[in-house]
């Protein structure tokens, strides 16, 4: 169709396409569905070929955190039954991080719940950063601990950091129906903080929240507009006892669709597919890949995700390869420019996710689904959601 070819040419060009072009891709037809696949295959192939590239999460702090976002199983008031715990010390979140390495992950990403971390925090996370790095080489650490202060995010950096990650979530008109106690300024001034301060910029978004089309593609835009390095694209998986808890509106095609929308307009960014995979796009994880170029190994923060050697048997029958710590992740245009940028930025020499920090989706998804929930049913589905009971903060080993 002319659509997708038009999309396509603009892909290899990294031109930008327009927000009526975006919106068609929204509202192609599941008779156009793999069409729409093969389309944005193309332009995933020409900038990051077959690879993928593995993350992995530690959840460094656990639940009790003072914002009220309505996804989150870790928000004020949330009555999710998930683990509850204060900060890891930096050996045990090292030990957590060398499970996800073992298993093929490339970047480590360090999440905390909160508002946003004190001075304090930084400095304990950047003493998990130094253990995290000095015992698994060549591993890249995203840190997101939610919305940054001044000086903040060199600090970071200074300490090691690679990346930071802090996720938009929805579009600027809608971010007051699902969070009060901050705004969407806020998240996009974090973002640009993490950018000035040299780090690779990762930040996201959340798709099932009762948002409009047009809200999916401001935000792409958005996106787009800050320049991230990576975006991950998170499926809400509505968490019993938060807000959001009957929202179910997803279908694995409509979840393709938005993948493929956010791979035009972000050609030759890394795509994560991140919060939500297997319980909205189950049996089609596989064809997400010829989408995305990037996905969470194992576990989320506070739910169980598919077993991590499932998603290494996923990738390589799909006909994919999981990226080395020798490969670089973005095209030569990108990774050079990032690299420029760092070193011009004045911070220390050398030195690039997940979704809470106040900016992880309110629940991840559950290990193999039995039943798959109806779009816009209403219903809460608690045989979906998995609550992590392994891993960080548990003495039973991580799925990954």
């Amino acid at each position: 169709m002319d659509l997708l070819n038009t999309l396509v040419d603009k892909g290899l060009r990294r031109e930008l396409p327009t927000r009526e072009e975006a919106l068609a891709v929204l509202a192609t037809s599941d008779d156009e569905l793999l069409d729409v696949v093969a389309a944005a295959g193309k332009v995933r192939r020409q900038w990051f070929g077959r690879r993928v590239k593995l993350n992995y999460l530690v959840n460094l702090k656990s639940g009790l955190c003072p914002e009220d976002c309505s996804y989150c199983s870790q928000r004020l008031g949330s009555k999710a039954e998930i683990l509850k715990y204060t900060w890891l010390k930096p050996d045990e979140a090292s030990q957590a991080a060398a499970a996800g390495v073992a298993g093929g992950a490339k970047r480590v990403c360090l999440v905390a719940s909160g508002r946003g971390p004190t001075d304090r925090d930084v400095d304990r996370v950047a003493q998990t950063i130094a253990a995290v790095k000095e015992q698994n080489e060549g591993v890249e650490v995203c840190a997101c601990l939610g919305l940054l202060s001044d000086g903040q995010a060199e600090r970071l950096r200074g300490a090691g950091a690679d990346a930071y990650n802090h996720n938009l979530n929805t579009s600027e008109a809608t971010y007051a129906d699902i969070t009060k106690t901050h705004t969407y300024a806020d998240r996009v001034d974090t973002v640009q903080k993490a950018h000035a301060a040299g780090l690779s910029a990762c930040s996201g978004l959340i798709a099932g929240m009762g948002e409009q089309d047009e809200d999916l593609v401001d935000v792409v835009f958005s996106l787009r507009e800050l320049d991230p390095d990576s975006v991950p694209v998170n499926f809400l998986i509505p968490f019993e006892g938060t807000p959001l808890a009957k929202e179910w509106n997803l279908t694995p095609q409509r979840c393709l669709r938005i993948l493929a929308m956010v791979r035009f307009v972000c050609p030759d960014i890394e795509v994560r597919i991140a919060g939500g995979r297997e319980v909205h796009l189950r049996s089609l994880q596989p064809l997400a890949l010829n989408i995305a170029n990037s996905i969470f190994l194992g576990d989320y923060l506070t739910s169980e995700g598919q077993a991590g050697k499932a998603d290494l048997e996923m990738i390589a029958d799909a006909g994919f390869e999981v990226e080395g710590t020798d490969q670089v992740t973005l095209p030569r245009h990108r990774a050079d420019a990032a690299a420029a940028a760092a070193e011009g930025c004045g911070s220390h020499d050398g030195g690039g996710c997940g979704p809470c920090g106040g900016s992880e989706p309110a629940a991840e998804p559950a290990a193999e689904p039995s039943a798959a929930p109806a779009a816009g049913s209403g219903e809460a589905r608690t045989d979906l959601v998995a609550v992590r009971r392994r891993g960080a903060g548990t003495d039973l080993a991580p799925n990954a």
